[in-house]
């Protein structure tokens, strides 16, 4: 299929997506999904989970170089009576064998960041049409464009399993933007403002952030996602604000990114955290972070808005993502949980409590399917997530977040890491779609059916 079809014939099947409801988790075909799980860490355990509370899907493979992170796994899988599994382990390619020897529907990528790539090409090449990988898709600029070109040559499906654009409050947001409740949007800030000291610096013995141990002394994600922070500087973790600020704007779909210029502060967080719980004299004390503490990423869009996002994992704070959606009429704001419409809101010039504003506009997939939901990770938000991807699965048809949306959002840490290499520089948003933006259409939880 020539990529221009494979871009048209993609917009087209979602955008017509209008199927009657059925019963959540009803087989839809003449057999379940037939799944594997590369990655059974913490946050592959999470997806599995979900995965063995359905009764349209079989884990029939899983795979990890971690015999306690599989343990764990097996344990979850024989507690719920399900079949075990094929195991894949012994290698960090194991993976290959599992594409190689399984007959799948689909794979769901949670392994370390480095390891999304070749495993969502393994996956396209191995013949599968349907792959979800958890953020991030790549690591340099190529690696996006290798699996943008993959999925176009194989005419497949890649879903980046961004939870948060199934956050309860930010699908009412969304909900309100359509409805025009903001006007037209003029300026979106989003990030990843968390605290994640306790995850780069953990050993699995000490109490949950209280290590400052990490690489191969490292539990979980300290084994590897610490190392990014030695070595990169730029925005390493963007998808969490910029996934639903590219749903405000249509972005790939009637609106595009047009360039990006990245800010990095000084480094001291991580440091600080060592020499505070490990000593002056601890080895990690001498490790030089290259990510500076705060990172700030300015977008234009080719409609005219703009976006600023902000990276910020290594200093003490609480947790918020920062969003604010303002438009001609108005504004949302996370950090206050507030709301501001002009001629609407109670009192002039003052703000809302955003609860009754959001309880008014709940989207309707939270209103039909929150009580599903309840108990899931994140708030239920990773219900929605897996409840899209398998549904497509099922259906045979487009994932509501395309490899279009997953090279776009991802590619802003390469290219932030690029801007502030070249002294702040401002520097072109690669086209991944190839001019087709311009015809593409939303489709993104407007099917109200998953």
């Amino acid at each position: 299929m020539k990529r221009k079809d494979f871009i048209k014939t993609t917009a087209l099947a979602v955008g017509a997506i209008a199927v009657p409801g059925k019963k959540l988790f009803a087989n839809m075909g003449d057999a379940n999904v037939r799944l594997a799980l590369l990655g059974t860490g913490l946050r592959g355990q999470n997806h599995l989970e979900l995965l063995l509370k359905r009764n349209d899907v079989d884990v029939v493979a899983i795979c990890d170089v971690s015999e306690r992170m599989l343990t764990s796994a097996k344990e979850m899988i024989s507690k719920v009576g399900k079949k075990m599994p094929q195991i894949y382990t012994g290698d960090p390619y194991a993976w290959k064998k599992l594409l190689e020897k399984e007959k799948l529907d689909a794979v769901v990528i949670a392994a370390p960041w480095e390891w999304h790539k070749p495993m969502v090409i393994g996956a396209l090449e191995a013949g599968l049409k349907y792959v979800a990988t958890e953020v991030i898709l790549g690591i340099t600029l190529d690696d996006h464009w290798e699996v943008v070109k993959t999925a176009e040559k194989n005419n497949a499906n890649v879903m980046m399993l961004e939870n948060v654009c199934y956050r309860r409050d930010v699908m009412a947001v969304l909900n309100m933007v359509r409805q025009g409740l903001f006007g037209e949007i003029i300026h979106l800030q989003g990030g990843y403002q968390h605290d994640l000291r306790g995850v780069k610096f953990n050993d699995g013995v000490h109490p949950y952030g209280y290590g400052v141990e990490f690489g191969e002394k490292g539990f979980s994600e300290a084994k590897w996602r610490t190392n990014h922070s030695v070595h990169r500087n730029g925005d390493l973790y963007p998808t969490h604000g910029v996934g639903p600020i590219a749903h405000y704007a249509n972005i790939n779909r009637g609106n595009r990114f047009l360039s990006l210029c990245s800010y990095s502060s000084k480094s001291r967080g991580l440091h600080n955290h060592i020499v505070k719980l490990g000593g002056e004299n601890h080895p990690n004390a001498k490790v030089n972070f290259k990510l500076g503490d705060i990172v700030t990423t300015s977008i234009d869009c080719a409609n005219g808005e703009t976006i600023l996002l902000q990276h910020d994992t290594n200093l003490p704070r609480p947790y918020s993502l920062g969003f604010r959606v303002q438009g001609t009429e108005g504004l949302w704001m996370d950090v206050n949980k507030s709301v501001y419409i002009e001629g609407k809101s109670n009192k002039l010039d003052e703000w809302d409590d955003a609860k009754a504003w959001l309880d008014k506009y709940d989207h309707p997939l939270w209103a039909k399917w929150s009580k599903d939901a309840e108990g899931a990770g994140h708030g239920g938000m990773d219900f929605f997530v897996i409840n899209a991807f398998i549904e497509s699965v099922k259906r045979k048809l487009p994932t509501p977040m395309d490899v279009y949306d997953a090279a776009t959002w991802s590619a802003i840490t390469p290219l932030s890491e690029q801007s502030i290499e070249l002294g702040h520089e401002t520097v072109e948003f690669p086209d991944f779609t190839g001019g087709q933006w311009m015809y593409r259409q939303p489709v993104f939880a407007l099917n109200n059916e998953y």
